[in-house]
């Protein structure tokens, strides 16, 4: 894959996190919003945080929050989608076209993060298929029409939608624009990239289906979720250096994330400090070297679960050379995460950013004690 999609292509399959930590002392220090697994043993069980609008679910459970009292889709709607340019940078601006949407009867959301809102916004019977992305367990039974990132035209277009959501990072574009051709409207989105980003991201999937005040419901519910993990997460900024490492060892990409990365602003809200960011790295993804990854000498490193297991799990990440130089790496302090949530900045961030939290809590209390 070359560096120049490292940007658009973070994202991979499977909403569900689980940890790789030194000892079973460490499940035990994880207050259990994410799943922790020593040698493969299982999720413990915890509390749901907080109670009322701001109730934050177990993340072990992998499940959706659906808004209650959702209205009906007031259509036709003529929405703003993003005019999708293969050749733009990521310092262009986006340009924008009219797009109307009369019938949402027959959604297909072609991203698992879309997918998700969709699902929250209370719409998710009306959606008719799926990207691969979109592993949470209400999408499970619908058909997949996508190849890892990959979107087939024949496969949205056979399922006879009404409308589409996509986003900027969504393709390749010859399927996208094989697909605007069919006369199906097509409503493209910003990608989200930030706690900040995901908010309007959120109201224009709901403007586009016809339930606006449903998308304002949504972006309060999640502040108030974000709000409350403030609270309880460390923000001083002294929690542990973790290195955010983007594999694919099949493709042979090992990268190292940085400043824009997405992690490193989830991250920020568990107090913890990126080391691509103090290394002053200002690319989201740099190419990992052994002289970089000695020099940032990270206390945990953070990976997508398909990316560990795609170099051979801990013992392989261990083998990729400079790794083994790091306190994290002789430590074996691996935090994996499922790759349809880590970047995903949809309405389960805030479980993400707790269940991180409680994590590298864990590895930093373990750390103090030896």
């Amino acid at each position: 894959m070359p560096l120049a999609d490292a940007r658009r292509r973070p994202r991979g399959h499977r909403p569900h996190a689980r940890s790789v930590p030194v000892l079973a002392a460490a499940c035990a220090l994880a207050l259990a919003l994410a799943g922790c697994a020593v040698g493969g043993g299982g999720a413990p069980e915890a509390p749901s945080r907080g109670d009322g609008a701001a109730d934050i679910p177990d993340f072990s459970e992998n499940r959706l929050q659906p808004l209650e009292g959702t209205g009906e889709p007031e259509l036709p709607v003529t929405v703003d989608s993003v005019v999708l340019d293969p050749y733009r940078t990521s310092s262009d601006p986006l340009e924008y076209e009219q797009v109307e949407v009369d019938d949402v009867s027959r959604i297909l959301p072609l991203t698992g993060s879309l997918a998700e809102i969709v699902f929250t916004l209370g719409l998710g019977d009306n959606v008719v298929g799926r990207d691969v992305a979109a592993t949470f367990e209400e999408a499970s039974g619908l058909p997949v029409i996508s190849e890892g990132h990959e979107v087939s035209a024949e496969s949205v277009l056979a399922l006879e939608p009404t409308v589409i959501l996509a986003d900027t990072q969504t393709g390749p574009s010859e399927a996208v624009e094989q697909i605007q051709r069919s006369g199906v409207p097509v409503v493209i989105v910003e990608e989200a990239w930030s706690i900040d980003e995901m908010y309007p991201r959120f109201e224009r999937v709901a403007e586009a289906l016809g339930v606006p005040d449903d998308g304002a419901a949504l972006s309060e519910r999640t502040r108030a979720q974000m709000a409350e993990v403030r609270e309880e997460a460390d923000g001083s900024g002294d929690g542990p250096l973790v290195a955010f490492l983007y594999l694919r060892g099949t493709a042979g990409v090992y990268l190292l994330g940085g400043e824009g990365s997405g992690a490193d602003a989830v991250l920020a809200e568990t107090g913890a400090r990126d080391a691509g960011v103090e290394m002053g790295l200002t690319t989201p993804f740099t190419p990992i070297t052994t002289e970089a990854l000695i020099a940032a000498q990270p206390d945990v490193l953070l990976v997508m679960t398909q990316g560990l297991e795609s170099v051979g799990g801990v013992d392989g990440l261990v083998e990729i050379p400079g790794v083994a130089q790091t306190p994290a790496g002789a430590a074996r302090a691996v935090v994996d995460f499922e790759d349809g949530v880590l970047l995903n900045f949809g309405p389960r961030t805030p479980q993400v950013v707790a269940a991180l939290a409680d994590e590298l809590a864990a590895f930093q209390a373990e750390g103090e004690g030896r």
